[in-house]
């Protein structure tokens, strides 16, 4: 029997503390607390979730400026559902909300061709630094 899989972009009905979990169970998980989860998607501009009933079993999240520059975040699909679509569709949603802005992220080498196939090219030198202590800003 195929799971059937729904997406939206609202996260009014996430149960944050189940994300959580499932993140960590998946060894995708940076150290959020489901409060600290719930804020980063609520301050995002743009999110898609994919549901597998009243389970979430995909993020993604665009920060984005409005007017030129957006940036692909937190892209998950639990690994059960992996392969079938799910983080497609999700960017495809997501990419959908922004037209005609830059669209950023930054990915881990065997995922370049993934995001290569939804026509994301390489940007050298992408540099990052975490001000003060991780997770621990006001």
């Amino acid at each position: 029997m195929k799971t059937t899989i729904t997406f939206g972009l609202s996260i009014d009905t996430v149960n944050w503390e189940q994300l959580k979990h499932d993140l960590n169970t998946d060894d995708f998980d940076n150290g959020r607390t489901p409060e600290q989860l719930r804020v980063s998607f609520q301050n995002s501009a743009y999110c898609a979730m994919a549901w597998c009933g009243d389970r979430v079993v995909g993020t993604a999240r665009l920060l984005s400026d409005g007017v030129c520059n957006a940036y692909l975040v937190d892209v998950w699909t639990l690994t059960e559902h992996r392969g079938g679509g799910v983080a497609t569709e999700m960017i495809r949603l997501l990419k959908e909300c922004v037209p005609g802005q830059h669209v950023y992220l930054q990915a881990d080498d065997h995922l370049v061709g993934f995001y290569a196939r939804l026509g994301f090219a390489p940007q050298p030198n992408g540099l990052a630094t975490v001000v003060g202590e991780w997770l621990k800003g006001s």
